[in-house]
């Protein structure tokens, strides 16, 4: 008989995904200002290749924020309705296994296009000297696409932070994600790339309130660090499929954008 590899991401995966942060080649810069830089990952060739959704890598050098705060942040799904204002629903659906888990997010979408979701797999691992927390898309069975939201994709996303002093911290997100609907790649890039800088400007706002918002709420509830105080329920990670962007359905939403090619519609 032949075992099926593990969906949860192992060391390797941790590894590369390190690698890609912190790497310099194959990356346009598209933003450099107020230690914020916006990079997208650079097509292998444009001629031999149809126009896909970018990698994008943001880095933000944080001088009053420790990385251990960011990284709960991250993780407090229950201070996230308090700094996101597109989070519609957010909730953990279970467990699988001490350091990942399976979890449900929808978020509002500009006016006329549809609102999205996803359902994600999250794994994390802390170290020493650096934070790292991953996701992608997949395919819960119950849990599938809604008729009400477009189903979006999570291809790779996670986040790198590195401390940098006692207050003070690097913090690299990467992403390769698509909204599928049928909004052209193009203005799919071209927004991701715009929305970056505020997204990450809003996650460092948080960070600093945290501390304070933490202390009156559950201080000492941190599940992300104490496994005994994590309730899930556990799951088979082997009822859990990838979510493949080709195989959900594209919703028309043509007549709700501009579809005009716009400038470095790479």
């Amino acid at each position: 008989m032949t075992l099926q590899p593990s969906i949860l991401p192992d060391e390797a995966a941790f590894a590369d995904f390190k690698k890609q942060c912190l790497s310099g080649g194959n990356w346009s810069s598209k933003y450099d200002k107020n230690g914020m830089q916006v990079w997208v990952e650079v097509p292998a060739s444009k001629a031999n290749h149809p126009q896909k959704i970018h990698k994008i890598k943001c880095k933000m050098t944080i001088n009053d924020v420790s990385a251990a705060t960011m990284y709960d942040v991250l993780h407090d799904g229950t201070y996230r309705k308090q700094w996101d204002p597109a989070m519609m629903e957010s909730f953990d659906i279970a467990r699988l296994s001490a350091n990942a888990d399976v979890g449900y997010y929808s978020w509002r979408c500009p006016r006329s296009i549809t609102n999205r979701d996803v359902v994600s797999l999250r794994s994390w691992q802390v170290m020493d000297d650096e934070y790292i927390i991953i996701n992608f898309s997949v395919k819960h069975p119950n849990y599938p696409p809604s008729s009400n939201l477009v189903r979006a994709i999570s291809i790779l996303t996670g986040y790198l932070i590195k401390p940098t002093g006692p207050n003070s911290c690097t913090f690299i997100y990467l992403s390769q994600a698509d909204p599928k609907g049928s909004l052209p790649k193009w203005l799919v890039n071209k927004a991701s790339q715009a929305l970056a800088p505020k997204v990450m400007r809003s996650v460092h706002k948080a960070g600093q309130e945290y501390p304070e918002w933490k202390r009156q709420n559950c201080p000492d509830q941190k599940p992300w660090l104490y496994l005994e105080q994590n309730t899930l329920a556990m799951m088979d990670p082997s009822l859990l499929s990838i979510q493949r962007a080709e195989s959900l359905e594209n919703i028309d939403e043509s007549s709700k954008v501009d579809t005009r090619e716009g400038e470095d519609s790479s």
